[in-house]
């Protein structure tokens, strides 16, 4: 009978309501967000998504998974960008994975085909043939512009 009530005390304990107080709170990223990206600057639409991949890649147990990396990044979206995320955000509780928002390579396509510059490329190879490091200029900053010009041909 003694183990009895011993046994019932304990399960009434495990059964108390929990304080939520210790709960741990939504964490935000420590590092800079990123610049609001409208749509209208086709050249700043790589920067924008290089400082999301940048948090991302930086806190993974935040963003661990494509849906949280792009919710997370639409915050950011704002004027035709964010005219356009707005029909997509309607069906946020679709979870197909195939879904704009629950992939991250799709989703940054859809932003590279709508807001990004369609002769990128084009420019960048023009810009590479035109590269001349300076006389008197300093080799390191001839190879940032080389290496820049590379990553936006390569992609």
């Amino acid at each position: 009978m003694e183990q009895m009530a011993t046994i019932m005390g304990q399960l009434s304990q495990a059964e108390a309501p929990r304080d939520n107080s210790k709960a741990p709170a939504f964490k935000t990223t420590s590092m800079k967000a990123p610049h609001s990206f409208d749509g209208t600057q086709a050249h700043e639409l790589r920067g924008f998504i290089k400082s999301c991949q940048l948090i991302s890649h930086n806190e993974p147990e935040t963003f661990f998974c494509d849906r949280k990396k792009a919710l997370y990044s639409t915050s950011f979206l704002t004027g035709r960008a964010g005219k356009w995320i707005e029909n997509c955000l309607s069906n946020i509780s679709n979870e197909y994975p195939s879904y704009l928002l629950n992939n991250w390579k799709l989703f940054e396509a859809q932003l590279f085909t709508l807001f990004g510059d369609p002769n990128e490329v084009r420019k960048a190879e023009q810009e590479l043939d035109n590269l001349r490091m300076k006389e008197g200029g300093h080799v390191s900053l001839y190879i940032v512009d080389f290496r820049s010009l590379i990553s936006r041909i390569g992609d």
